[in-house]
């Protein structure tokens, strides 16, 4: 599908000619920047994010930013270097890279694991403990949407943010996000990060490869105000800029 706008509700559109997190090579990609480039190119894109995932132990941002300021100067794209870092405690700790983060232009904030006080903890293991009722759903919710509040407040320091992904660590240890009903992602806990994101000047990522946040998130942040933008989230170049979810959402 070619790169256009798609109105998602009165008055209000996402730019899908915009993509704006894109992975290469130098972390969970496959690609090197000049091919993702040419590939955002011949989607009829105007512009991309690279939003390469970065940890603690991360020492190539010198080299990855360098490659995109390269890669500026051979297309009328417009490519910003980012990085996307996961929310690791309750309070909103990142895992940081030790490299300077003084390359960076914007921050993708995720959260792949559950914050936990002594590291996160995989999906695995958290769907172990829901069934043994170490844990409730509404405690995983609660430490979720906490953490991602306190992690977008700590991160809009630095740089502007997107917040990547939202809630989806709950759909993937089989909680449901789509009922209000059932009290564990009520439309208040939906208005908190909204106004969260909102303080922060942070915008939502809506993902085309993690098909997040659900519809009914994606109306209620719509509501709110919050700014949305299109993200593949691709990891092959072959993937910037196509749009299936996206349409439907």
């Amino acid at each position: 599908m070619g790169a256009e706008q798609e109105t998602i509700a009165a008055g209000s559109t996402l730019d899908l000619t915009v993509d704006a997190h894109v992975h290469t090579g130098f972390a969970a990609g496959r690609d090197s920047v000049g091919v993702v480039v040419s590939a955002a190119d011949r989607a009829g894109l105007t512009a991309i994010t690279f939003a390469d995932q970065v940890a603690r132990d991360t020492t190539w941002l010198p080299a990855y930013a360098d490659a995109v300021r390269r890669a500026r100067r051979r297309t009328e794209l417009t490519l910003r270097i980012a990085a996307e870092v996961e929310v690791v405690r309750p309070d909103g700790w990142l895992a940081w890279p030790a490299a300077d983060l003084g390359h960076l232009e914007a921050l993708s904030v995720a959260i792949t694991r559950l914050p936990a006080d002594d590291g996160p903890i995989g999906v695995r293991e958290v769907r172990q403990m829901l069934a043994a009722g170490t844990l409730t759903e509404a405690q995983v919710a609660e430490i979720v949407v906490g953490a991602t509040i306190h992690g977008l407040e700590r991160a809009s320091r630095y740089v502007p943010t997107q917040l990547a992904r939202p809630l989806s660590l709950l759909s993937q240890v089989g909680i449901d996000t789509e009922n209000p009903a059932n009290g564990v992602l009520a439309t208040e806990v939906l208005d908190q990060i909204a106004d969260a994101c909102r303080r922060t000047g942070t915008a939502v990522e809506v993902s085309e490869a993690w098909r997040s946040p659900s519809p009914r998130t994606v109306a209620r942040l719509r509501e709110a105000g919050v700014p949305l933008v299109a993200a593949s989230d691709a990891r092959y170049a072959a993937e910037v800029g196509h749009w299936q979810y996206l349409h439907r959402v």
